[in-house]
């Protein structure tokens, strides 16, 4: 599962800058991960032109992706996302696992927050995301009652980020960084739900 090529391959082909990319699975092996590259730009809805009729602009929806991840588990898929952002100069990696809303006394905060992780937005009046994941539904019933894992960072190669300026002494000029990414995953616990951030960027000298 090389996660790098596949941003790279659709960030080529939409030729926007990426706001953020999530990855979401189940905590069950073989289970595919759904990885949603979240796009910076507007376009129309219509190809239409109307002199002197000016059309909204509407936000570009994010590009949904099912991959494959035969025999491999958590550990591994978080490795793989792990060199994507540390190759697409992300200043981290946030890994949030959460419980299953399925559930006697969850909220409704949690369910809609179960859905938006799978590229599922209820309350939208607009497609958010353009799903290429046949095991997308199947996936969202299943969180729901085993949970979910959804990773998320934010590139700066290649994304809406590297207009920022932010110092980052790991970047190279292109704003990305050579494998082999220094950082390795957490041991993953199953059952138990949390936040954890692994910080890939750092600034060597001292800011007064």
């Amino acid at each position: 599962m090389n996660v790098f090529e596949t941003i790279s391959a659709h960030a080529a082909a939409m030729k926007l800058p990426i706001y953020a990319v999530t990855a979401t699975t189940v905590p069950k092996r073989d289970t595919p991960v759904l990885l949603i590259i979240h796009w910076h730009g507007f376009g129309r809805e219509t190809p239409l032109k109307l002199e002197g009729v000016p059309l909204p602009l509407r936000a570009v929806a994010g590009s949904g992706l099912q991959l494959e991840v035969q025999g491999e588990g958590i550990s591994a898929i978080e490795q793989a996302l792990l060199d994507a952002a540390w190759q697409l100069g992300a200043w981290d990696l946030e890994r949030l696992v959460s419980r299953p809303w399925w559930r006697l006394g969850a909220s409704a905060s949690e369910a809609l927050a179960g859905h938006r992780a799978f590229g599922d937005y209820p309350d939208a009046t607009e497609p958010g995301v353009i799903m290429e994941a046949p095991d997308r539904d199947g996936m969202l019933r299943m969180a729901a009652h085993k949970g979910y894992v959804r990773w998320l960072f934010r590139p700066r190669k290649g994304g809406l980020w590297q207009l920022t300026g932010d110092e980052d002494s790991t970047l190279d000029s292109a704003g990305g960084r050579a494998l082999p990414c220094p950082v390795v995953p957490y041991p993953f616990e199953a059952g138990k739900d949390g936040r954890a951030v692994y910080r890939l960027g750092r600034v060597d000298r001292i800011i007064l």
